[in-house]
């Protein structure tokens, strides 16, 4: 499973990272790379994530309110999605049903959080991970309280949108998270595929433990995965997984929308 170094709940676990010196900004000019067409750069690299709009809205989550400033140590990603509320993340549900005080750092970078911490004030979990941790239910949503007077979704400036029942593949997709090891984002572009009719995998080196609730951006620019489902996001690094969001990932979005 894509666990962290800093184990949130008892008998998790975590693959070694193995990021170092093989993730850095790549020039990757081999014919033999497809170029997405609708993602930036070529599919299966991963590279350090730059510091722009899109990725302000993924975060990594801490333990431990906003008032410890991250002291407790990074274990899941988290992204910011639109919302009536201006407050709402995404992520997994195994990254949020300890029931322990958690913070989001979004556009969290060289152990910075330049949009402050905002602690998680409200949790959304779907039935079929509450009643049996359905790794077809492993998706979460989360409410965020406001920080300085402001909405979350207001100060990073914009949110990605919530997309349900989307054909696996038909886009590419960018996923961007915070293995454990790092405290700045990875970011790779890929094709998924289908693993079976309710989970979908996508070929990513290098996302580690900690990576876990990573969104899947399409080429619409909405979130239509997140590294979590199969195996808990997967046992090695570089093959991630999600649940495909079906009606119960829809309703339960549409729940935690209407509670922020």
């Amino acid at each position: 499973m894509k666990r962290t170094r800093v184990t949130p709940y008892p008998g998790a676990r975590r693959r070694p990272a193995l990021l170092g010196a093989a993730v850095v900004l790549l020039a990757v000019t081999s014919s033999s790379v497809a170029v997405a067409d609708d993602g930036p750069g070529p599919f299966g690299v991963t590279v350090q994530a730059a510091a722009n709009a899109r990725t302000a809205r993924v975060g990594a989550l801490f333990h431990g309110d906003a008032a410890s400033k991250g002291g407790g140590g990074h274990f899941c990603t988290a992204s910011v999605v639109h919302s009536a509320g201006h407050d709402l993340l995404i992520t997994a549900a195994h990254c949020l049903d300890g029931g322990r005080a958690m913070s989001f750092a979004p556009g969290y970078r060289d152990g910075t959080a330049p949009y402050g911490f905002w602690d998680v004030r409200r949790v959304f979990l779907p039935d079929g991970w509450k009643n049996g941790r359905a790794e077809d239910s492993d998706i979460a949503f989360a409410v965020l309280g406001e920080r300085d007077g402001k909405k979350a979704e207001d100060a990073v400036g914009g949110a990605n949108a919530f997309a349900a029942h989307r054909a696996t593949g038909a886009t590419a997709v960018t996923v961007t998270g915070y293995p454990g090891s790092a405290d700045t984002a990875i970011t790779c572009t890929d094709k998924p595929t289908a693993q079976s009719r309710t989970q979908q995998r996508v070929a990513c080196p290098d996302f580690a433990g900690g990576t876990s609730g990573s969104p899947w951006v399409n080429g619409d620019g909405a979130v239509v995965g997140v590294i979590g489902g199969h195996e808990q996001g997967g046992k090695t690094d570089d093959i991630s997984y999600s649940a495909v969001f079906g009606t119960e990932a829809a309703d339960l979005y549409r729940e935690a929308g209407l509670a922020g």
